[in-house]
Formats: C-alpha cells, sequence, structure tokens
C-alpha cells in the first residue's frame, strides 16, 4: 500500500545511451534490466514484481497498448522475451515492443531513520530499439528532495534518501560503463549527476508549492 504522495511526473530521471554496452533488441533489454535492477535491489530500492510493455508498428507509431506480465521468474529468466511478445496484441500483428517498464517496490526512510516500502518507488524502463538500447531511471517522490511537495523543508528525510539516490546513479554508472545524462526538469523537480536540484528558498525559508498539480 502506498504512503507517499507520487507526482504525475517525474522529479527526476537519468538517461543512458547503451550503444557501447550491448545490443539493441528485447533479448538484450531484459538482460540489462535485470543488471540494473540487481545494482537496484542491493541498494533495496526496486524489488521487481512485474513488466509493462508497449507496443508500435513500424512506420505507422505507437498503438496506445500497454501489456503486463507478472513476474513468476527471475527477471534475466531465458523464457521471458518469448511471453512478453506472446503478449502482443492481436489487432496488431505486426507490432514490436517500444518499450519495457520495470516495476516493483522499494523501502525508504521516514523522518526517524524507519524503513518503508514503497511502490513504484523507482520506476526503471529499457528501450529495445533496433537504432541503439537505452534505459532511463526516474523518481515520482518528494523524499529525495530537501523540500516536500507542500515546500516545507524535511532534512531527515533528506539526509536518509538522497544519499541512496546518489549512490543508485552511481552504482549503476559504474555497472553499464558510462554516466547517466540528467532528463529535463519538470514542474515538479530537476536532475542532477548525483540526484535532484534544491530549489532556491524563499524569505520565509519555504521551497515552491506544489501541491495543486498532484
Amino acid at each position: 500500500m502506498s504512503t507517499l504522495m507520487r507526482a504525475p511526473q517525474e522529479c527526476g530521471s537519468w538517461f543512458w545511451d547503451l550503444d557501447e554496452y550491448a545490443e539493441p533488441g528485447l533479448e538484450s533489454a531484459l538482460t540489462t534490466a535485470a543488471r540494473m535492477s540487481e545494482a537496484l535491489a542491493r541498494l533495496e530500492l526496486l524489488a521487481p514484481f512485474k513488466l509493462e510493455c508497449s507496443w508500435y508498428v513500424l512506420d505507422v507509431g505507437p498503438t496506445g497498448i500497454t501489456s503486463s506480465l507478472e513476474l513468476t521468474t527471475p527477471l534475466g529468466d531465458s523464457s521471458l522475451p518469448e511471453r512478453l511478445l506472446g503478449s502482443r496484441p492481436t489487432a496488431f500483428p505486426t507490432a514490436e515492443i517500444g518499450d519495457v517498464r520495470v516495476i516493483g517496490r522499494g523501502t525508504w526512510l521516514d523522518e526517524a531513520g524507519r524503513a518503508r516500502q514503497e511502490p513504484r518507488l523507482m520506476d526503471l524502463s529499457v528501450d529495445p530499439a533496433p537504432v541503439g538500447l537505452s534505459a532511463e531511471l526516474s523518481v515520482h517522490h518528494d523524499i529525495w528532495g530537501w523540500y516536500d511537495f507542500s515546500g516545507r523543508p524535511h532534512p531527515d528525510v533528506y539526509r536518509h534518501n538522497a544519499p541512496r539516490l546518489a549512490a543508485a546513479l552511481k552504482e549503476l554508472a559504474n555497472l553499464l560503463g558510462v554516466s547517466p545524462e540528467p532528463g529535463e526538469p519538470t514542474y515538479f523537480g530537476a536532475a542532477t549527476p548525483e540526484g535532484l536540484a534544491i530549489p532556491e528558498a524563499y524569505e520565509d525559508g519555504m521551497g515552491p508549492d506544489l501541491t495543486s498539480r498532484l
């Protein structure tokens, strides 16, 4: 059960161009997702339980259909590519998988340092596109930033969780052999190479109140 407010857009995202890390294609994408998930699992940030994939038709575009697959076997299981392809929408027999998202739960630490579970604490996706493999990590909660969504500073929450995000980005960079590119800023935050940027405080010490769009 969720205990945190989740922003509809990411608070921060990080992108890896993996042309030199692995070949494109679904099997390679799933192998990469498994390795990245294992690194995040060691930090207790992502324990996968489901895969979601979007579908597109070459020279036509996205189908608007997403299929999901419960993970009853490890993410690196060799049967997963065939099982995912078996979920191809029947209305689009030539559709290909455009993006694979790893859905899981992770552990965050509250103000007192107590460990709490949260579904989709981090979002991980890998794109098997034939032009080149890529991956993206994103976060949608305020625990990684200095302020909560209402603009109140929560320094203890920040100190308990922001270093874990930084450790995750460093671990993945070491694994993949390339540093991530921070994604575009959104209404809810901006990524830096180490985590989330801290907005400038107002005169009263508060940060921006983002709750109107939650």
